[in-house]
């Protein structure tokens, strides 16, 4: 009993030095010079993915596997299990697409960690968030782990040369500015409920998302034409 008495009360005393430190609110600096890992993959283009018009997901899920393994990422079976792919329903998974592992996702408590992997090149569907009957709008920061993204949003740079953005998506894109990330970069959504997506680097990319709790009801796609 003393002894966890003991134990409680360092880890108190730490906590305060942390914020003492830190602040209640802080986020780890930029690590924008760091080299980026190069790795050798397929060029690969939609009939890959498609048969008879229809999205095969476990071929999508290896060509992230193929991925993971040149970076030297673990492969657990719990990511094997619970790991996702979608094209969003658009046709377009080369250009358009991802995969992902909801860590935990918790609606009581309002916390949420996903991991997003996307193959080069690659872009989310530009989108926001919003509140629902369960819980505010979700609320994000991105940290990336190996290769690289441009997020977009409400915020940043122009866009630079080298991002292209897939032309399926041109006519509903609404956003032109963005930050260009590598591994150990970190950024967080510049307010609730803006609009804003990812799209990878020639390199692909693997990024860890630390949210609020994430209701997929609350999802807004600026394309109509989205299935997720």
């Amino acid at each position: 009993m003393k002894n966890n008495m003991i134990a409680r009360l360092a880890l108190a005393s730490a906590v305060a030095v942390a914020i003492a430190v830190f602040g209640a609110n802080s986020v780890a600096k930029d690590s924008s010079n760091q080299p980026m890992k190069t790795i050798k993959l397929p060029k690969y283009k939609n009939e890959d993915f498609y048969k008879d018009g229809k999205f095969q997901v476990d071929k999508a899920k290896q060509a992230y596997f193929d991925m993971m393994a040149a970076y030297g990422y673990p492969v657990s079976a719990s990511l094997r299990t619970n790991m996702w792919a979608t094209d969003f329903g658009l046709g377009d998974f080369v250009n358009v697409g991802m995969a992902g592992v909801f860590w935990v996702n918790f609606q009581e408590t309002g916390y949420f960690a996903h991991e997003i992997y996307l193959l080069p090149r690659q872009m989310i569907v530009e989108h926001g968030h919003e509140a629902t009957p369960k819980g505010k709008a979700k609320m994000e920061s991105w940290h990336v782990r190996y290769g690289g993204i441009c997020t977009v949003g409400e915020e940043g740079e122009p866009l630079p040369a080298e991002v292209k953005l897939p032309k399926s998506q041109a006519k509903f894109i609404t956003l032109s500015k963005g930050y260009m990330m590598v591994p150990g970069d970190i950024r967080t959504l510049n307010r609730v409920e803006a609009k804003h997506f990812m799209i990878a680097g020639p390199q692909g990319a693997i990024v860890s998302e630390y949210a609020s709790f994430h209701d997929g009801e609350g999802l807004r796609f600026t394309n109509p034409n989205v299935k997720f």
